[in-house]
Order: structure tokens, then C-alpha cells, then sequence
């Protein structure tokens, strides 16, 4: 098309890439002859690529290369494969002198003279480059709505990003290598989805509400950053055990980490009154933590206070920032609450630090950081041995490993897991997270009367845990009680309004169990990764009749996983109800799928 400012431009719609090599002046010290000529060993590594999947590099400027693709779906894949082969190439070499690429990519109107091309779209590609990590890939909204029911890779939302010199804000997403990952993270969300205003919802309401915002780590270390976040955690933790306290999720909090934003404008994204942050630093054996309350309404700070202690005293601190904040917000302790703070402490600080190392780790939840986070919570125990949150620890990761096939996934699993998780809840009965693996393992051995139990003495103990209401409505939905798991569910996004994609799925789930079928359509459509939701959208439209597009959603299911097997997959399914687990392998036998 004829662009009318000058009829030798020309303006055409591309998918356009920006890689730029990660450190590249300090290479280029350290080694100069050997960092060029990694890179230029790493631009054929790329014409290749893009030759192969349909681009082409238009310009290399030292350490940079700019590309354009005729299909966004072939830029991503083409962007994912070669982190891929970068990261092969880089095994042989020492992390000092890996080369490693950021790539952006953008789909936009791009201007084409006699020389160069030029545009606002080239510009933001530019942009969302720098905000990929190292070895990784970033794309724009407009790539991502053209990529997001394709293929097997994950979509992570970073939310709207403000990029230098670009006028209006850019809704970005991080590309992962595993769906599963993006299952699980905070996303952030345009609107919190079709929350009722239900009798338990206006308790809610009038309960104080409190988002507890990653302490600052201001250690001067980066890698330290795993103790003012574990930090962070426990603050959350403490609070959310209170009943009269309506405690923000550390999933949605979490989002605001290194990020400067009005307490106003974060206590309405996140529906909270107060705002709590602070920061950590260490010295030796010293920790000084500084933190404070702010009314969020009222953009009023209520109390400060700064703590010099050694690092012994670490959970004390804990426990009177927790109180103090409690008596801050008017909030009613009642005695077995204030019991329950006095949780099992570990033996030994090098006990508690590999815990909060392994945290660090499987907050990410791909399969090398969990299997990570798994070494550091075995360290911590074999430390302590009688330390009940690193079994339950352990016991959630063997959960996550089985549940996403990242290891054996026979009954002896489970059955490890199992007891696993019941020698934390023996050790230490006031942590809920080791009876929500005792709920876990009991569901999917189909023992569902003790996996809800269990759930509802891990809610008694932590009534703010989202994640644990999500996983309570999923046990729900699997022993006929999905109407039940519909306003559980709503509730956990009300705690988590950042809700990750596996609340959707849930509520998805239980939708189509009801048999409101299109709402478990609507619901799925939400997800971030809908392809990880078309067994459900396979089911829902053919349930309604809509074979052909049943029939694509399921062919998108053999894509991602070749070998399905609906008789497979209809054993796992941990129903207590034939009707359902039948009524759910009906729809996908409709679609196509045997």
C-alpha cells in the first residue's frame, strides 16, 4: 500500500525482530577477537533460521540484528528455536563468555524507501527487546493474539509496559519454552472475572484488606534478593492466618516487585486498603529492615518502624511486624490465631536459607527450577530433619513434578509424596501448605472425602491461601460439588486478582461439569494460554453441536500432545462420579478424539 506522505514509501504489515547480545560491551573487553567471532558464528545461526522459517535479516549493527517475517505465528517459533540453539551452542562455554540474545518482536506497519526501514512499529519491536530476559523472547500484544492458539509454547502477561519515546502504553508477554510454567504464574488481569456479590464475598468486603509489596533488597546484590522476597513471604503468610484480615495474594503483590507506582493506583488494581512495604538489608550477622503501613485511600502513611537486629532474631521480627500490623488495621486476634504464629521454627538459620533459596526457585515453576528448589528444600531437611515446612516443601514439588509428567508418574510417586507431606503436618499441624499435599495426593488416588478434609484444615489454618481455595474447588469439582467449586473459585480470584491461568482452567471445568457450556467456552477463552484449555473448549463446543470447531480445537490437542490417549487420559481423571469423567470423554469423542 501507497503511504501518501511520499508514494516512493512504501508501508506493509510485518512481524518485525530485534535481538541485541546481552553484555556486549564487557565481552568485547574481556575478548575481543573471541566475542566477534561468536557473533558472527551466532548470525549465521540466525539467516539460517529465518530462511527456514520464512524472515529475513535486514541489518546487523555490531550487536544487534534487525529481522522481518510475513507471519507472526513463524517469527515466535523462529525466535524460540534459536534461543534454543544458542543455549546448545553456549553449553560448551564458561558463563563468562556465553553470548546470549534479548530478543523483541512486534507486528506492525513497517515504511520502506530505496534504503532503510523505518516506522513507529520498528521502533516499539526496539523497545521490547530490552525488557526480554537473557536468552529469552518478548513479544507485543498484536504478535501475541496472532500466536496465542498456536503451537506449544507459554505466554506469560507482563502487563502494559511504557517504552522510551512511545506515546502510548504496549501490552508485552514473556514467551516460555513450557505451557505448564505459564499455567501457574500471576498474570495481570483487565477485570476480575464475574466476581457475586454474595453474602461471604460482603464479609469480605468489610474485612480489612491488606497487599503486603516485595521488600526491597537493599544489600547491594542482586543475588540477594531471595531473602528479602522470603522475607516478603512469611510477612504474608503470618497475616494471612488471621480471619478478620483480608490479605492480598503474594501472586498479585508480587507483580508490583521493582516497580514504583502510587499506593492509590496499586490498592485499586489490587481491591486492598493498606499497603504494606519496606526493604531488607544484611551486614554480617546484622539485618536492618525498615517497613511501613500506608491507607491506600487516603494516601496516608499510618506507621513506620526500622529494625537492627541480628539475623537470629529474624522470626521475631516477623511476628511483631505481623502483630503490629494487625493492631494498625483495628483487626481482632483471637487466641488460637495468636497461637498459631508460634509456629515451628528450623534449628538452624543454613536451614532456613536453603528453604528460602529453593523458594526463589520454584516460584518459577519450570522443570529445572523445580527440580532445583527440590535439592535446596532436601538440603534444608537433611539440616533439620524435624523442619515440617521443607518436607511440605518437598512434598509440593513432587506434587508439581507428578502432575506435569516431569517424573515418574506411577502410584509409588504419589504414594512418596503422601507420606511426605503427613510427616510435615506431624512435625508442624499449624502449616498449611503440608495438609494441602495430604489434599493433593488423597484427590488423584481418588480419595476424596480426605482430600476435602484435608483442604478445609489447610483453609482453617490459612483462610487468605488463594491457591489453596483454587485446589479445594478443583477437589470440589472432581466429587460433584461443582457449583460449590464455581464460588470457590470466584473467591480465590478475589484474593488474587493477578489469578494465573489455572483458576481459569478450574473454573472451566467446573462450568462444564454443570453443563453451562458456553460459559466454560467464555471462561477458557481468558486464559493467557487457551491451547492449554482445549480439552475443555473441544468438549464445550461439541457438547453444543459446534462440531467444526470442536474438531480444530481438538486437532490442536494432538499438536501439543501426539500421543493423547482419551482411555489414558479418562484413568487419571480423579472423578468420583462415573457421569462426569463419562460426560467429559462424550464431548471429546464428539470432537474427534479416541
Amino acid at each position: 500500500m501507497i503511504d501518501n506522505r511520499n508514494d516512493k514509501d512504501q508501508r506493509e504489515l510485518k512481524s518485525i525482530i530485534f535481538a541485541d547480545v546481552v553484555g556486549y560491551t564487557r565481552l568485547m573487553q574481556e575478548d575481543e577477537l573471541a566475542t566477534q567471532e561468536g557473533i558472527t558464528e551466532l548470525l549465521v545461526l540466525f539467516e539460517k533460521g529465518c530462511e527456514e522459517f520464512g524472515g529475513e535479516v535486514l541489518e546487523v549493527r555490531g550487536d544487534g540484528i534487525f529481522a522481518l517475517f510475513k507471519s507472526a505465528v513463524n517469527s515466535v517459533l523462529f525466535a524460540s528455536k534459536t534461543q534454543d540453539r544458542i543455549a546448545l551452542r553456549n553449553k560448551k562455554y564458561s558463563e563468562e563468555r556465553k553470548i546470549q540474545f534479548r530478543i523483541g518482536i512486534h507486528l506492525g506497519d513497517v515504511l520502506k524507501d530505496d534504503k532503510f526501514h523505518f516506522g513507529d512499529s520498528v521502533n516499539i519491536a526496539s523497545r521490547i527487546e530490552g525488557l526480554a530476559e537473557p536468552g529469552g523472547v518478548c513479544i507485543s500484544s498484536s504478535v501475541y493474539e496472532q500466536v496465542k492458539k498456536s503451537g506449544k509454547l507459554g505466554y506469560e502477561n507482563l502487563g502494559p509496559k511504557q517504552l522510551k519515546n512511545i506515546k502510548d502504553s504496549i501490552e508485552v508477554f514473556r514467551v516460555t519454552k513450557d505451557p505448564h510454567t505459564a499455567m501457574r504464574v500471576a498474570s495481570p488481569r483487565k477485570a476480575i472475572i464475574d466476581i457475586p456479590a454474595d453474602t461471604e464475598l460482603k464479609v469480605d468486603e468489610v474485612r480489612p484488606s491488606v497487599a503486603v509489596l516485595p521488600f526491597k533488597n537493599t544489600s547491594g546484590a542482586a543475588d540477594f534478593d531471595y531473602f528479602s522476597d522470603g522475607f516478603t513471604d512469611d510477612i504474608i503468610t503470618n497475616l494471612s492466618k488471621f480471619h478478620n484480615l483480608f490479605v492480598i495474594s503474594r501472586g498479585s503483590s508480587f507483580v508490583y516487585k521493582d516497580k514504583q507506582f502510587p499506593a492509590k493506583q496499586i490498592g485499586s488494581e489490587l481491591g486492598a486498603r493498606y499497603i504494606v512495604d519496606g526493604s531488607v538489608r544484611t551486614v554480617g550477622n546484622r539485618v536492618r529492615i525498615s517497613v511501613q503501613l500506608v491507607d491506600a485511600d487516603k494516601d496516608q502513611t499510618l506507621w513506620t518502624e526500622h529494625y537492627d537486629r541480628n539475623l537470629d532474631d529474624i522470626f521475631e521480627v516477623q511476628d511483631e511486624i505481623s502483630a503490629i500490623l494487625c493492631n494498625a488495621t483495628s483487626v481482632k486476634i483471637s487466641a488460637e490465631e495468636n497461637s498459631r504464629l508460634a509456629r515451628l521454627l528450623p534449628n538452624s538459620l543454613e536451614a532456613y536459607d536453603s528453604l528460602l533459596k529453593g523458594q526463589q526457585h520454584a516460584f518459577r515453576y519450570t522443570k529445572e527450577d523445580m527440580r532445583q528448589a527440590r535439592a535446596l528444600y532436601e538440603a534444608a531437611a537433611n539440616i533439620d530433619p524435624r523442619y515440617g515446612r521443607a518436607l511440605a516443601a518437598i512434598a509440593q514439588i513432587l506434587n508439581f513434578e507428578w502432575l506435569f509428567s516431569w517424573a515418574d508418574e506411577s502410584e509409588e510417586t504419589l504414594d512418596y509424596a503422601l507420606s511426605i507431606a503427613r510427616e510435615a503436618v506431624a512435625l508442624d499441624d499449624t502449616d498449611a501448605r503440608g495438609y494441602a499435599g495430604v489434599g493433593f495426593v488423597s484427590l488423584y488416588q481418588k480419595k476424596h472425602d480426605a482430600s476435602i478434609k484435608a483442604y478445609q484444615r489447610a483453609l482453617q489454618l490459612n483462610p487468605n491461601d488463594a491457591d489453596i481455595i483454587s485446589e479445594l474447588a478443583d477437589t470440589y469439582a472432581h466429587s460433584g460439588h461443582s457449583a460449590e467449586a464455581v464460588e470457590l473459585v470466584k473467591k480465590a480470584m478475589h484474593l488474587n486478582p493477578f489469578y494465573p491461568d489455572e483458576y481459569l482452567w478450574n473454573l472451566g471445568g467446573a462450568y462444564y461439569n454443570l453443563k453451562q457450556y458456553q460459559k466454560a467456552i467464555d471462561t477458557v477463552d481468558q486464559m493467557n494460554n487457551p491451547t492449554e484449555g482445549c480439552r475443555i473448549l473441544a468438549a464445550s463446543y461439541a457438547q453444543l453441536g459446534q462440531l467444526d470447531i470442536a474438531r480444530r480445537q481438538a486437532q490442536k490437542i494432538l499438536e501439543a500432545h501426539p500421543d493423547f490417549s482419551l482411555e489414558q487420559w479418562q484413568a487419571m481423571m480423579p472423578d468420583k462420579h462415573t457421569e462426569d469423567s463419562m460426560a467429559f470423554a462424550e464431548g471429546l469423542r464428539k470432537a474427534g478424539l479416541t
